[in-house]
C-alpha cells in the first residue's frame, strides 16, 4: 500500500506543477530535447512538421489544435521517443496492476 500512496503523491505533484512540453524549432525531430513549463492558458503540447524541413514543438491551447498541428495531452507527450519519466511511470503502473489484479 505504500507504493500506491507514493504513486498517488507523484501523480498529484506532477499535476500541480503544470504541463511540461518539449519545445524547439529544428530540422531534426530527435534534436528537440529542451523542455518548458507551459503557462496556465496552454493545456496541450504540439508538434508540427513542415514538409520534412522544419519541426516545431511547444505549448498550445486546445482551441488552436487544427491540421497540420498535432496536439497531445500529458507531460512531454510531444516527443517521438519514450522518455525516462514516462517509461518509469509505465513500469510502475504495470507493477501495480500485476500486484492488485
Amino acid at each position: 500500500m505504500q507504493l500506491f500512496g507514493a504513486l498517488v503523491l507523484f501523480t498529484t505533484l506532477s499535476t500541480a506543477c503544470g504541463l511540461r512540453c518539449y519545445t524547439c524549432t529544428a530540422t531534426e525531430p530527435k534534436s528537440c530535447t529542451d523542455t518548458t513549463s507551459c503557462a496556465v492558458l496552454f493545456n496541450r503540447c504540439y508538434s508540427t512538421d513542415l514538409a520534412g524541413l522544419v519541426v516545431t514543438k511547444g505549448c498550445i491551447n486546445d482551441k488552436l489544435c487544427v491540421a497540420p498541428i498535432a496536439c497531445c495531452e500529458g507531460d512531454l507527450c510531444n516527443s517521438a521517443t519514450l522518455t525516462g519519466p514516462s517509461a518509469i511511470l509505465l513500469l510502475v503502473s504495470s507493477a501495480i496492476i500485476t500486484l492488485f489484479l
